[in-house]
């Protein structure tokens, strides 16, 4: 699957951003406010000059009620989607020079269902802190990853384990031991405008 290049990518996330604003009838200030987003960062990201973060792909999908897939181009028409390695777009967690990035494999316009690949190297900032409505599982390839869970006792992972809660409980992972690790995030939505957020908290 042939992808566009990262500045023309940048472009079709800003303008499809800018029309999801404009159909909504928000002023880029009150998407602004009821994202959590700065309007001049905002502006940033529908002119194409700034590429949203995951964290704040998140918060602009919840902001306007869409699934976060419908702030990407959209594939082929086709039932059915391969996606090679080394394929899908690249998101970084939070908007910070050092933050881990995952693959999205799956992360499509009306797809309730999101998965990214995370390849997290130390140094790598990965403990931010979300929550959305529906389900989620983490499954270990590699490394050692914790993951804390809100008003639970933390879950060590060792390559071959998975865990699944309702995402609804906020949420981090934290690297263990200085290694990299390989995760694989499967997230299933229940819907439109079931977007992950950043907890009170965080």
């Amino acid at each position: 699957m042939t992808q566009p290049d990262e500045g023309a990518l940048n472009a079709m996330i800003g303008a499809t951003v800018k029309g999801l604003r404009e159909k909504s009838g928000l002023s880029m200030r009150e998407l602004a406010r009821r994202s959590g987003v700065s309007q001049p960062f905002l502006s940033q990201i529908e002119r194409g000059v700034s590429a949203p973060s995951m964290i704040t792909t998140y918060r602009l999908a919840d902001a306007l009620d869409v699934l976060p897939g419908a702030l990407l181009p959209a594939p082929p028409a086709s039932r059915v989607s391969v996606i090679r390695a080394g394929e899908g777009r690249s998101i970084p967690v939070a908007n910070r020079a050092d933050a881990a990035a995952g693959r999205a494999l799956v992360m499509q316009p009306g797809n309730p269902l999101e998965v990214i690949d995370y390849r997290i190297e130390p140094g790598q900032y990965i403990s931010e802190w979300f929550e959305l409505p529906g389900e989620l599982a983490v499954y270990l390839i590699s490394g050692v990853l914790d993951v804390e869970i809100s008003g639970h006792p933390t879950v060590r992972l060792e390559p071959g384990d998975l865990v699944s809660h309702p995402a609804d409980l906020p949420h981090r992972w934290l690297l263990v031991d200085d290694e990299p690790a390989h995760a694989l995030l499967a997230i299933a939505h229940p819907g439109e405008g079931a977007a992950l957020r950043a907890p009170s908290h965080s």
